[in-house]
C-alpha cells in the first residue's frame, strides 16, 4: 500500500473508532455532554450568531430553562415535543433542554404548510409544539382542528416581540420563570444512548415526509467521528448556514462543535453575498456545505478578498465536479471532505484524499458494511444470480448502495434506527442479499465505482429527486396535485437543469381538456399545497398517460425529453413566481426566468 493510502486508512480508522465509541446501553447522553462542556469552559463561545455570542455556560443555562419549563408542563422521559423554528441559538438550546429530560424532539421543516405540516406533526405524535414567532404564518396555515389537537407554545426569542398565533401559549413567559440550574440527573433515569434524541424528516421513495429516528448514540458518534476526520479542535469555528432541522446542520455541525468544545457560527439562512464577510467576521475555520451553496458562491462576482479568510476545511455532499476545483482554487480551501450518506443511513462514505468528484472509497471492504449492487431501474428490482443472491456491481456500473445491518449486541456498528412508521422501516430493508437471512439497508441512491475504488453519486432511485437541498417525493407531489379541477393523472419526476445541482420537478398532466389548462389557477393550487422546493418547475400536458403493462407510470422517457420543446409536441409550461402563474415555455420565457435550455447530453451523462 502507498504512503498516501496508509495515511488515508489511518484517517478512516480514527473516524471509525470515534464513531463507534458510544454504545446503545450507555447512560451518558447529549445532556451530559452539554453539562460537561459548560462546567469545563463556561465562558468560551459556543454559538456565534449575528451580533450575539452565546458561551457554553449561557447555552447550558438556556437549555436548563427549557428543560424546567417542559417539566412544569408535564413532559417526561419518552415523550415527544415538536419544534418549528428558524436558525437561531434558541433552536439549539430548546432541543438540548428537552434532551435533558429524555424527551425526543421532532424537528419540523419550516417550509411546510397546511396539510404537509399537519402530517409531519401527526407523524411525531407530540405532547406539544414549540414554535418561533417567525413561523406564525406556518402555524396559522394548519387546519383549525389541527391547531386544537396539539398545544402550541410560541416564542419570540431574540426577535422583536411577535404576536403569537390565536390560542397559542407563551413559551417566553414559561422560560422567564424557569430555573437556570441543571436538573437533578434522576429526572432522566432510565434514559440510554440508544433512545431517540430527534425525529428528522426525510422524503422517502413513497408518501409524505417520514420521521427518521436518531438516537443520542448516533448524534454523539457523528460529532466525535466527523470532528476527528476534519481535524477540528477547541479553537475552531465551524460554520452552519444550513437549516438546523436537517441532519447536516443540526447533527453534524452542532455535534462536532460540542465534541471538541469548539464554536459554531450559525446563520439565520444562507446568503451568498454575505458568506465570506461572515466567515471573516466570526473567524470561521471550517463549514458544512451542500453542493448548491458552493455553486452559488462560485457564481458571485470575484472579489480581491476572496482568499482573505481562515477557512481551511469544508465538509459536505453534492459538490459537482465542475465546481470542485474552481471553488477550491478561487477561495483557497486546503481540504474538501466530500461524503455520501443520509439522515437515516447506517452506512456512509467520505473522500479524505481529494479525488475530485468522488464521495469516497472503501480501501478494505471487510472493514466496511457498504456494498454497491445491481439495480434494474425499469423493473425497480435488484437482479439476482442463479443462487438467488444480489450481484455486486462491476467498476463503472451504476447500482444501489446498501449497508449491512449486523446482529451485534450493544453496538452502534451498522445500526439502522429506522422511522417512526414500522412499515416504512421494513420497506427500507433488503433481505437475503448475499447470505440467507442477512439484512441490508436500502439507501435509495445510485452510485458507481471506478477502477481505483472511488465512488461517485449518480442519482436518487425512481420516486425521489433532490432539488434545492431537499429530497422531494414524487408521490407526495402527485397527491397534492390530484384534486386540481380537470386533472386525471399527474406523473411527477425530476429533470436535469444544466448548471444546477439535483433535479427540478416536472409534472406530466393528463387533463380532461388540455386546452382549458389555467396556468394561474394551477400555480395557486400548487402554492397552497406544496413548499417551494417541491413545486414542479415545469409542466407537460400529455394526451394520455404512459404506463407499463402492469399500469405503472413510466418516467424514464419523460426524463430524457425533459423540458425541451423540440423533443415533444405536448404543450410545455414553466413556473413564473413573479407572475404567480405557469406560463407557456419558450426560449423567451426561459431566458427571462434565468433557466438554461434543456441539454439532453447533460441529462444522459448524469444517469451514466
Amino acid at each position: 500500500m502507498s504512503v498516501a493510502r496508509e495515511v488515508t486508512q489511518a484517517q478512516l480508522d480514527r473516524l471509525s473508532a470515534a464513531t463507534l465509541r458510544h454504545v446503545p446501553s450507555q447512560t451518558y447522553t447529549v445532556g451530559d455532554r452539554l453539562e460537561e462542556r459548560a462546567a469545563q469552559q463556561p465562558g468560551k463561545a459556543f454559538i456565534r450568531f449575528e451580533e450575539h455570542v452565546v458561551p457554553y455556560g449561557a447555552a447550558n443555562a438556556a437549555a436548563n430553562r427549557a428543560a424546567h419549563a417542559a417539566w412544569a408542563l408535564g413532559l417526561r422521559r419518552g415523550d415527544v415535543a415538536a419544534l418549528l423554528m428558524e436558525n437561531r441559538p434558541e433552536f439549539v438550546t430548546t432541543w438540548m433542554g428537552l434532551a435533558k429530560l429524555g424527551v425526543t424532539t421532532a424537528l419540523l421543516n419550516t417550509q411546510l404548510r397546511a396539510r404537509a405540516l399537519e402530517h409531519a406533526i401527526a407523524t411525531a405524535a407530540p405532547v406539544l409544539v414549540v414554535a418561533g414567532g417567525e413561523c406564525a404564518e406556518a402555524i396559522e396555515s394548519l387546519p383549525a382542528d389541527a391547531r386544537r389537537r396539539w398545544p402550541i407554545y410560541a416564542t419570540s426569542g431574540d426577535d422583536a416581540p411577535v404576536a403569537p398565533p390565536p390560542g397559542a401559549g407563551n413559551w417566553d413567559a414559561l422560560l422567564a420563570r424557569a430555573s437556570t440550574e441543571n436538573l437533578d440527573r434522576a429526572v432522566r433515569d432510565g434514559l440510554v444512548a440508544g433512545d431517540d434524541l430527534f425525529f428528522i424528516y426525510t422524503s422517502g421513495t413513497t408518501g409524505l415526509p417520514k420521521a427518521a429516528r436518531l438516537s443520542h448514540m448516533r448524534w454523539l458518534g457523528v460529532g466525535d467521528g466527523m470532528s476527528a476526520i476534519a481535524g477540528y479542535g477547541p479553537d475552531d469555528v465551524i460554520g452552519c448556514v444550513l437549516p438546523l432541522f436537517h441532519g447536516a446542520g443540526g447533527m453534524v455541525v452542532v455535534s462536532s462543535a460540542l465534541a471538541q468544545g469548539a464554536a459554531m457560527f450559525l446563520a439565520r439562512r444562507f446568503s451568498a453575498s454575505r458568506f465570506w464577510d461572515d466567515a471573516r467576521r466570526h473567524g470561521m475555520t471550517g463549514f458544512q456545505y451542500v453542493g448548491e451553496i458552493c455553486r452559488y458562491l462560485v457564481n458571485q462576482p470575484p472579489r480581491p478578498d476572496d482568499r482573505d479568510h481562515r477557512v481551511r476545511v469544508m465538509m459536505g455532499a453534492g459538490l459537482g465536479r465542475d465546481v470542485w476545483e474552481v471553488f477550491r482554487d478561487r477561495f483557497g480551501i486546503a481540504r474538501i471532505l466530500e461524503g455520501w450518506s443520509s439522515t437515516e443511513a447506517n452506512t456512509s462514505l467520505i473522500n479524505v484524499d481529494d479525488r475530485v468528484g468522488s464521495c469516497g472509497r472503501i480501501p478494505f471492504p471487510e472493514r466496511h458494511n457498504g456494498r454497491l449492487i445491481r439495480y434494474d431501474a425499469e423493473r425497480d428490482e435488484h437482479p439476482r444470480d442463479a443462487g438467488g443472491r444480489c450481484i455486486p456491481c462491476a467498476p463503472g456500473e451504476v447500482g444501489e448502495f446498501v449497508g449491512a445491518i449486523p446482529d451485534l449486541p450493544d453496538s452502534g456498528a451498522g445500526r439502522f434506527e429506522g422511522y417512526t412508521d414500522a412499515a416504512a422501516t421494513s420497506r427500507k430493508i433488503l433481505r437475503d442479499v448475499f447470505q440467507p437471512g442477512d439484512r441490508w439497508y436500502r439507501s435509495g441512491d445510485l452510485l458507481r465505482c471506478d477502477e481505483d475504488g472511488y465512488y461517485y453519486f449518480v442519482d436518487r432511485i425512481g420516486d425521489t429527486y433532490r432539488w434545492k437541498s431537499e429530497n422531494v417525493s414524487t408521490q407526495e407531489v402527485a397527491e397534492a396535485l390530484g384534486g386540481f379541477p380537470g386533472l386525471e393523472i399527474a406523473n411527477v419526476y425530476g429533470v436535469a437543469v444544466p448548471g444546477a445541482e439535483g433535479r427540478a420537478g416536472m409534472a406530466a398532466l393528463v387533463l380532461r381538456d388540455r386546452a382549458a389548462f389555467d396556468g394561474r389557477a394551477f400555480w395557486a393550487w400548487v402554492a397552497e399545497r406544496l413548499p417551494g422546493y417541491a413545486a414542479p418547475l415545469f409542466v407537460r400536458l400529455s394526451p394520455e398517460p404512459d404506463v407499463t403493462s402492469t399500469f405503472k407510470l413510466r418516467k424514464l422517457d419523460l426524463q430524457r425529453d425533459g423540458y425541451d420543446p423540440s423533443r415533444t409536441t405536448d404543450p410545455l409550461w414553466v413556473r413564473d413566481d413573479a407572475a404567480r402563474a405557469y406560463v407557456p415555455l419558450d426560449a423567451g420565457a426561459l431566458a427571462r426566468l434565468g433557466i438554461p435550455p434543456f441539454a439532453a447530453d447533460a441529462a444522459s451523462s448524469r444517469r451514466s
